[in-house]
């Protein structure tokens, strides 16, 4: 673990450092660039990620990333964000209640055919609090559900305890275990059990990962398939945390794809390698509302971001003309809109708030309330994104000017969850996320009575938001928009968290072609290696 009490000319200088040597981040989401060359048959494609995989449960905390290789879900998501068809060929949606209609011939990679029945066990079993599947429970509705079949019609439906308006994009979209998987969920952690177009067949601690592929598959996204040419008949996926090496192993082929998000891809550009990039929420930071810790004060949180320069972390966050965020969700995703103007706390009052609280200055410059000095542990992690140490360090300085002492803490990306999810030692965490598609998979994290295995580990209660939630899951789709938008402008006022930059990823390929879904998902279908 790394921990320092910030100062301020040593801090000024790291981040001026990092926001002079990072490339500028542009684009947009979108499909890959192509090529020409001829395609390879039966080949292998090596992926590139930062993070082991200690389990393959689709269900599980970290198995849900790799799951579309392995796993199909009812629906799937296309390159512009439109619903297709996956296991199921039609469906339809209401606000409290879903159908879902399978295709015929649909197998699972122990041969079995998948039935309506097989589905809906998968989908209770995930739905089931007491397995407390925390990969399934971000995915699936904030609401309880249940799941009836018919075999004879190939139909599933679905019907939540109240309204919620993106059953399709949510239950829909949920990998499906067959139920030989269900038959022993343990052998989930290193087995596949699905309908995906590869199966897991190699597994070594810490990477790499061996999926390979399976025969007949034909119900992919929109009806796709696995043999078409240049499809590679295995896919590597090796665990490689340090960006800097994964530039060079794309830029030698080590790897044939992979996504980067700092100042390395400025030297790979120019290369020839196809790209696709990712809109992101870079620094997405939280904070730690539990009653015995400092910030569980509105006013204090509300002042603190105030004093903050949103250009400037923004700047340092995209590591150039960075923009400040405008949202929680990502650009492009469904109901984005700009909710950060005219609701966030303003410099102006921050110092005047702060006073009006009785926090004061004492003869040794420290900020202070009833004779008790302010102190804050701040966690970030480089796994998270490499910018993002430095985007915690400039809020620390600034933070320090008001005379706050900060604990500056950088650690692993396992360190850190299990300081937001177990010990609840933070005051303030710097993440970064591609955003969720969906303004309701924010929920669990800023709602609810936090406990264990819970997922709102910043004790956040903010009643208004939950008030304008209730609104939008009335509401389905789209037509729920505006109140999404109220209830996130509701925890930007009240200083829950603060998304810092509008940014992006870049996904980046070897000799290999791919598409990208919103979220930075790679399409297992649609990836091609070429010569």
């Amino acid at each position: 673990m790394h921990r320092r009490t910030v100062s301020s000319p040593r801090a000024r200088s790291v981040v001026a450092a990092a926001a002079a040597v990072s490339a500028v981040l542009t684009g947009c989401g979108g499909d890959v660039s192509s090529t020409r060359t001829p395609v390879v048959e039966g080949g292998t494609v090596t992926i590139a990620t930062t993070a082991e995989t200690p389990s393959f449960n689709p269900y599980a905390q970290f198995g849900l990333s790799l799951a579309p290789y392995a796993y199909d879900s009812l629906v799937d998501v296309a390159r512009d964000g439109r619903v297709v068809s996956g296991l199921a060929e039609r469906w339809r949606a209401g606000a409290s209640t879903a159908g879902f209609t399978l295709r015929k011939g649909v197998t699972c990679s122990d041969g079995t055919t998948l039935t309506a029945s097989g589905v809906a066990r998968s989908l209770r079993y995930a739905g089931d609090p007491r397995h407390r599947l925390v990969g399934a429970r971000t995915a699936l509705p904030g609401v309880p559900f249940t799941v009836s079949a018919d075999d004879a019609e190939r139909t599933v439906s679905v019907r939540t305890a109240s309204p919620y308006s993106f059953i399709v994009r949510t239950i829909g979209l949920l990998p499906v275990v067959c139920p030989a998987g269900l038959a022993d969920p343990g052998a989930l952690d290193r087995r596949s059990q699905g309908t995906g177009p590869y199966v897991l067949s190699g597994y070594a601690s810490g990477g790499p990962y061996l999926f390979t592929r399976r025969r007949g598959y034909a119900w992919g996204p929109g009806g796709a398939g696995n043999a078409a040419p240049g499809q590679p008949e295995r896919i590597v996926v090796t665990v490689v945390p340090q960006e800097s090496t994964v530039a060079n192993l794309l830029l030698t082929g080590g790897v044939n794809i992979a996504m980067v998000t700092g100042p390395d891809r400025a030297r790979l550009t120019g290369h020839g390698l196809a790209t696709a990039q990712v809109p992101t929420v870079v620094g997405l930071t939280f904070f730690n509302e539990r009653s015995d810790r400092p910030l569980s004060d509105p006013v204090l949180r509300r002042a603190l971001v105030g004093t903050l320069d949103r250009k400037g972390l923004a700047n340092v966050a995209i590591g150039g003309d960075g923009t400040p965020a405008r949202a929680l969700t990502a650009p492009h995703s469904l109901c984005y809109s700009d909710v950060a103007a005219g609701n966030l706390p303003s410099r102006g009052s921050a110092v005047r708030d702060l006073r009006a609280a009785g926090w004061t200055r004492d003869a040794r410059g420290r900020l202070v309330r009833q004779g008790r000095p302010l102190r804050l542990r701040v966690l970030s992690s480089a796994d998270f994104g490499s910018t993002l140490p430095s985007v915690a360090e400039l809020m620390a300085v600034t933070w320090q000017t008001l005379g706050v002492a900060v604990d500056l803490v950088g650690e692993s990306r396992n360190a850190v969850v299990q300081a937001m999810y177990g010990s609840g030692d933070f005051d303030v965490v710097v993440g970064s996320s591609p955003g969720p598609p969906l303004p309701a998979q924010l929920v669990p994290y800023f709602s609810g009575t936090p406990s264990s295995g819970g997922l709102n580990f910043a004790h956040v209660a903010n009643p208004v938001y939950d008030r304008f939630v209730a609104q939008a899951l009335r509401s389905p789709g789209s037509a729920s928009c505006a109140d999404w938008n109220r209830a996130a402008a509701a925890l930007l006022r009240s200083a829950d968290a603060l998304p810092v930059a509008d940014g992006t990823s870049t996904v980046y390929g070897y000799r290999t072609t791919f598409a990208v879904v919103p979220g930075g998902r790679i399409v297992p279908t649609s990836i091609r290696l070429h010569r």
